[in-house]
C-alpha cells in the first residue's frame, strides 16, 4: 500500500487527487500540503476536497506532509526542486505533475532519478493524452514533409500559461521525428502579414475560454487532404487516476527518470 502526500492539495487538482486515492484500493492519503497563502490551513484534507473528512489536516510545512508518506505526488508549482529533493532522501516515490520546469530542474530529477530516486515526470497524466503523443509521433513518421503541422489546444478562462505544457511536448514530440527545434520552429499564433507558410514550422495556438478542461487537437494538412488527432477531456479525474496509476508503476520499478508513456509501456 503506498502512502501518499499530496502537494498542492488546495487547488483544483489537488483536491481530485485526494478524493481518487480515498476511491482506490492500496492507496491512502498521508498527507497533504500547500501554501500558507491558500486560506485553508488546518483544514481537513477529505472535507475540502468533498469527501468524507479522513482525518488528514493541510499543512503548509513539507516535514509535516511527508513524516508519514513513502510516495508524493505534486502538482502544485513553487518550490518543486526543494520539495522533489526533500522527498527522494526520504525514499518517497515521486510524480510530478507541474511543467513550470527549467532545463536546469529537469536535469537535476533525472539526476536524483540515477541517484536512486524513482520519479515520474509528465506533462499530462491522462492515458488518452498520452496515447495522443504516441500516434503523433508515429503520423509525423508517416506524413512527409507535404503535409503541414497546426496545434491547437483549448482551456479554462482561468488557467494562466499558454500554451499547455501538453500542447508544448506535442509539439516538441513531432518536432523530434521532424528534425526541427521547438525554440526556432514553432510559431505562437499568427497576426498581420505573416507572408506564407514555411515548410519547416509548426503552428501553435491556444484558446481560454469557460470551464474547458483540456482539448488538444494536432493536424497534418497536405493538398487535398487533412489528418487530425483530437483528445477532449471532460474531467480533471483522467489526470488524478492517471497519476496513482504512475505511483503504483514506481512501486515495482527500478530506480530511474520516467514519463507517462514508460508507465504506460509505450517506449
Amino acid at each position: 500500500m503506498s502512502k501518499i502526500a499530496v502537494i498542492g492539495a488546495a487547488g483544483r487538482m489537488g483536491r481530485r487527487l485526494v478524493a481518487n486515492i480515498a476511491e482506490t484500493p492500496g492507496m491512502t492519503l498521508a498527507g497533504a500540503m500547500d501554501r500558507k497563502e491558500c486560506g485553508f490551513i488546518g483544514s481537513d484534507a477529505g472535507a475540502l476536497a468533498g469527501i468524507a473528512p479522513n482525518g488528514v489536516q493541510l499543512t503548509d510545512d513539507l516535514e509535516t506532509a511527508l513524516k508519514d508518506a513513502d510516495a508524493i505526488i505534486d502538482f502544485a508549482t513553487g518550490n518543486l526542486i526543494e520539495t522533489a529533493r526533500a522527498a527522494a532522501a526520504k525514499g518517497c516515490l515521486i510524480v510530478i505533475g507541474t511543467t513550470a520546469l527549467s532545463k536546469e530542474d529537469t536535469n537535476e530529477l533525472r539526476a536524483m532519478g540515477t541517484a536512486g530516486a524513482k520519479i515520474v515526470l509528465a506533462s499530462n497524466y491522462s492515458v488518452g493524452v498520452n496515447l495522443l503523443f504516441h500516434l503523433a509521433a508515429q503520423a509525423a513518421k508517416i506524413l512527409d514533409e507535404k503535409f503541414d503541422i497546426e496545434i491547437v489546444e483549448a482551456h479554462h478562462n482561468q488557467k494562466k500559461d499558454a500554451p499547455s505544457g501538453t500542447a508544448v511536448t506535442l509539439a516538441k514530440t513531432v518536432a523530434e521525428v521532424r528534425g526541427l527545434d521547438y525554440d526556432k520552429d514553432v510559431v505562437h499564433g499568427r497576426n498581420g502579414i505573416v507572408g506564407a507558410r514555411t515548410k519547416h514550422e509548426i503552428g501553435m495556438h491556444s484558446i481560454r475560454g469557460g470551464d474547458i478542461v483540456g482539448d488538444h487537437t494536432i493536424m497534418f494538412c497536405a493538398q487535398g487532404e487533412r489528418f487530425e488527432l483530437t483528445h477532449k477531456a471532460s474531467s480533471r479525474d483522467t489526470f488524478a487516476k492517471g497519476a496513482i496509476r504512475a505511483v503504483a508503476f514506481l512501486e515495482t520499478a527500478k530506480p530511474g527518470f520516467y514519463n507517462m508513456r514508460d508507465v504506460l509501456g509505450l517506449n
